[in-house]
């Protein structure tokens, strides 16, 4: 069967997006043929896949999966994303909600830009000594619809970013889920810049959406920043994360906004 797919960029984490409010494939056969169409070389390439379903419970459904078949609870690009294409395709209005593994997420696009309201942050852990190849790290820890694991840096540009991450991402301490990682650098007095090994994709992604935003509460935690924070992310734009703290520490109230991108649309006939 022929899959109309569309490509699209969320600061640099791409993301193959197919509307499957009507079913395109049997369920058993999505983690497959996302690990296909994921591939650089083979296929189009992407860091996850977003099927669009119906919901009960909001505007949109959306079944996420990493390049690798892993499903996502959240991922905040993503979520900016698929709302992009949701208006675009006259799917959902520009203010909408979304049913995601993590909860139920807000969205509001304005032209390129969508800003997202995530899921209350949950499980902080701060200060966690990480032993690894002889180098101790001294870790915070943050579920913003994925774990996320922030390690502070002098200057992101010198960390090797895939050893490093690889190592922390399966440490005993985040067992048996494991994390995302982190690397940021305090840069201003409301702006980091950071560096993201992830999860399922397993390497260095040129920007993650729920890392930026763990990485800008942890830091505002450590009072390193304040909100708004700005972020620049590996791929080059910069993303603001919004939040209404309470006793120094976030409300559910944290936003994430940045630009979209749509790089290409096409139809899938070989995967």
């Amino acid at each position: 069967m022929a899959i109309q797919f569309t490509k699209m960029s969320g600061s640099g984490n791409d993301f193959i997006i197919i509307d499957n409010r009507v079913p395109v494939m049997d369920e058993g056969k999505k983690r497959d043929f996302v690990r296909r169409v994921c591939d650089r070389k083979m296929s189009i390439g992407a860091d996850g896949v977003i099927f669009v379903e119906n919901s009960d419970q909001a505007d949109i459904k959306w079944d996420f999966y990493n390049e690798d078949g892993s499903s996502a609870e959240m991922c905040g690009n993503g979520g900016r994303c698929v709302a992009r294409y949701a208006v675009e395709k006259n799917i959902a209005p520009a203010k909408m909600t979304l049913e995601t593994l993590a909860g139920i997420v807000g969205a509001e696009v304005n032209g390129t830009t969508v800003r997202v309201k995530l899921t209350a942050p949950q499980n902080l852990r701060q200060d966690i000594a990480v032993a690894l190849n002889g180098t101790q790290y001294q870790v915070d820890s943050l579920n913003t619809g994925v774990p996320h694991a922030i390690v502070y840096s002098d200057n992101v540009e010198s960390v090797n970013v895939r050893e490093a991450g690889h190592g922390i991402r399966f440490h005993d301490a985040f067992a048996p889920a494991g994390t995302n990682v982190d690397f940021v650098e305090k840069v201003g007095a409301q702006a980091l810049k950071i560096r993201t090994y992830e999860r399922g994709v397993e390497d260095e992604t040129l920007a993650c959406g729920t890392g930026v935003v763990a990485s800008a509460l942890l830091s505002f935690y450590k009072k390193m920043v304040l909100p708004p924070v700005e972020v620049e992310t590996r791929g080059g734009d910069i993303l603001k994360v919004d939040f209404e703290a309470t006793n120094g520490k976030a409300d559910s109230g944290v936003y994430l906004e940045g630009p979209t991108r749509i790089a290409f649309e096409g139809t899938l006939v070989e995967y």
